[in-house]
């Protein structure tokens, strides 16, 4: 039986709210040079963790204006955060044990313009 485990494949740490568009079809718009940065895929699922007020949802990726820094959430997610939020936006993916041993995923922390400050493939081990 080869078992599968859900990874955290791509994540955008503490990435801004730009814009929160109600009335737009459903989605998270996000600036084309973070969603390469993360390897995030137009139409992929996302989940979206709101540090401001602890709201958790799942949405779909759609490409933003390339360089503009956008964040906007769009449709019933609008309802989610508010402009100026800071959110951690999060991809993951099914692999198998053998791929988990050889795999690490793209980290990708963000400035409050939601600039790329730093990258990385690990978190650093909390301490007590």
């Amino acid at each position: 039986m080869d078992m599968q485990r859900i990874m955290l494949r791509g994540k955008l740490h503490q990435a801004r709210v730009t814009h929160a568009e109600l009335n737009y079809e459903g989605s998270c718009a996000i600036d084309q040079d973070l969603l390469d940065a993360v390897n995030i895929r137009e139409y992929e699922q996302i989940d979206i963790y709101n540090i401001e007020n602890g709201e958790r949802f799942h949405t779909y990726a759609i490409s933003g204006e390339r360089g503009s820094k956008m964040i906007s959430l769009n449709g019933a997610a609008a309802r989610k955060a508010a402009v100026g939020d800071r959110i951690i936006i999060c991809a993951y993916a099914p692999m198998s044990e053998q791929q988990i041993e050889s795999y690490d995923p793209n980290l990708v922390y963000l400035d409050a313009g939601n600039n790329i400050v730093r990258t990385s493939k690990n978190i650093p081990l909390q301490l007590a």
